[in-house]
């Protein structure tokens, strides 16, 4: 690790940092770029190739690191034959096309699924987690060792940071939510726990499967299969019954968990988990007489994510919010994605997510394929890429499919970091589509190496 790499993410066991403005940064930010460059780019072959073609040896300024980007597809782009024809052998070359660290060490001899396959790979130290949108390919980052123990470091600073929750809080862990089953939401779930439950308190058990990858990919297939006309009458029927099971499931967990939540009332709660999920157990606990002069008044919750496309009333924060009768200061929300190993957090006065020194934001334009202006002062927007300089099982520069709004000036809340308005969209969203202009080419490089 560089020496000015090593600098920036110093400010993280603490969460500080915050105060620092980007003038202050900006400088070291460039040298940690550039020693990332110069130590990845021989190792991941796909960064080799994307140097190469732009000529790009050294990052002396911003724009120099625009080209060396991954858009967000990057680790979508294995050909989907390789899972059906399971092909695990092309899938482990392709894996090592974006991966920093060699995998020839896998073992994959008898592998019977995908599942089955990411543990050979965490076994020889490689961890894989997988998106869990069920509209298309679930994307697969790679990440070491290190980096699932950042991300747990990260997660319980991070709360710190953005809240009044603290470590040795001893709440009751509650709440439900249908996250993919990964290496990464695994660690930082246990190092929360460890942090702020009250282990005495045995947690609910919601009965409901875990959303393994291949439990996902499975559905794609079958959706994708529906669709193009191929599908047998056989896999129909087991596709509707498996459909039909876990939503079955899921409305019992709700209920579970809203009469969990009830039980301990009296108990300082740790909530968790996606606004869809949390509003229907909100609507469930209303529904049996209860509301915010039950719940004791240093509840907590843990909120990431967006709606994911879920349609919810205008009010639903706010009846969330009055259900449990949670209050501002221990609200916690982050803005992140799977692509990146950091959580900017929302802060409490400004509520703006305030970026860490370590992870640099590089507002794009919507293309993706170049800085907008004005970077570094007042505030612009675009599309967000980043690049997360604590990143090491893989690259750290992503584009994302999100547009932001992102501030260069003081927050309200007295820090001077870079902070990103709460208004976060998708392209998708917005226009119905969304075309990131290197995508396709960087798509046919990972094709052409694996």
């Amino acid at each position: 690790m560089g020496e000015a790499i090593y600098n920036l993410i110093s400010y993280m066991p603490d969460a500080s940092g915050f105060d620092l403005p980007y003038s202050e940064i900006r400088d070291l930010q460039l040298q940690a770029l550039n020693e990332r460059l110069e130590e990845r780019i021989d190792k991941i072959k796909l960064v080799k190739l994307r140097a190469d073609e732009a000529e790009i040896s050294r990052i002396n300024r911003l724009e120099d690191i625009v080209p060396l980007l991954l858009p967000h597809t990057a680790y979508k782009s294995y050909p989907e034959s390789f899972l059906i024809e399971k092909r695990w052998d092309r899938l482990t070359k392709w894996l090592g096309t974006v991966s920093t660290h060699p995998i020839d060490n896998v073992d994959l001899d008898g592998v019977t699924d995908i599942d089955d396959w990411i543990q050979r790979l965490a076994n020889a130290g490689h961890f894989v987690s997988c998106s869990s949108g069920t509209t298309g390919k679930s994307a697969m980052l790679n990440a070491s060792q290190a980096d699932i123990d950042f991300a747990a470091q990260d997660g319980v600073a991070a709360v710190q940071w953005g809240s009044d929750i603290r470590v040795g809080d001893k709440r009751a862990m509650v709440g439900y939510g249908a996250t993919a089953y990964t290496p990464r939401n695994q660690a930082m779930g246990k190092a929360l726990m460890e942090a702020f439950a009250d282990t005495s308190i045995q947690r609910a058990d919601y009965k409901v499967p875990p959303i393994t990858i291949g439990s996902i990919t499975k559905m794609i297939e079958l959706r994708k299969s529906i669709a193009d006309g191929t599908a047998k009458p056989a896999e129909i029927a087991e596709y509707e019954a498996e459909t039909k099971t876990r939503q079955e499931a899921f409305d019992r967990a709700i209920i579970i968990a809203a009469e969990d939540m009830i039980a301990k009332r009296d108990h300082r709660l740790y909530i968790s988990g996606m606004w869809a999920t949390l509003h229907h157990i909100a609507s469930a606990v209303r529904e049996r007489g209860y509301s915010g002069k039950d719940f004791h008044p240093e509840n907590c919750i843990y909120l990431g994510g967006g709606l994911k496309r879920a349609q919810l009333p205008a009010d639903f924060k706010e009846f969330t919010f009055e259900t449990f009768n949670l209050q501002p200061r221990f609200i916690f929300q982050m803005y992140g994605m799977q692509e990146l190993g950091t959580s900017m957090v929302r802060c409490q006065q400004g509520l703006r997510y305030h970026i860490p020194p370590w992870l640099v934001c590089l507002p794009l334009n919507k293309n993706g394929d170049a800085l907008v202006d004005g970077v570094g002062e007042g505030e612009v927007e675009g599309r967000a890429a980043f690049f997360d300089l604590a990143m090491d099982g893989r690259w750290g520069g992503v584009i994302s499919g999100d547009h932001i709004h992102v501030d260069y000036s003081p927050c309200a809340c007295g820090n001077k970091s870079p902070s990103i308005r709460d208004d976060i969209v998708r392209y998708a969203d917005l226009e119905g589509d969304d075309k990131i202009g290197c995508a396709g080419t960087v798509d046919a490089y990972v094709r052409g190496l694996s």
